[in-house]
C-alpha cells in the first residue's frame, strides 16, 4: 500500500476519549426470540391464538 491517511500514533484517539455510555435496558424479547416462540406455540404446539370468547348463559 502507499502512503496512509494519518499516522498510526494518533489512531483510536476520539474513540478513546468519548466517555463511555451505557445501553438500554430491554423490556422484552428480541424479535427473533419472539418470533421463535410464537413459531412454537402456534405450529408445533397447534396452541389457540387469541383471547378465548366469553360465553353467557
Amino acid at each position: 500500500m502507499a502512503g496512509s491517511h494519518g499516522s498510526l500514533t494518533k489512531a483510536g484517539k476520539v474513540r478513546n476519549q468519548t466517555p463511555k455510555v451505557e445501553g438500554r435496558k430491554r423490556k422484552g424479547l428480541t424479535p427473533s426470540l419472539r418470533n421463535k416462540k410464537n413459531y412454537k406455540k402456534r405450529i408445533i404446539r397447534e396452541m389457540p391464538t387469541g383471547q378465548p370468547e366469553f360465553r353467557r348463559g
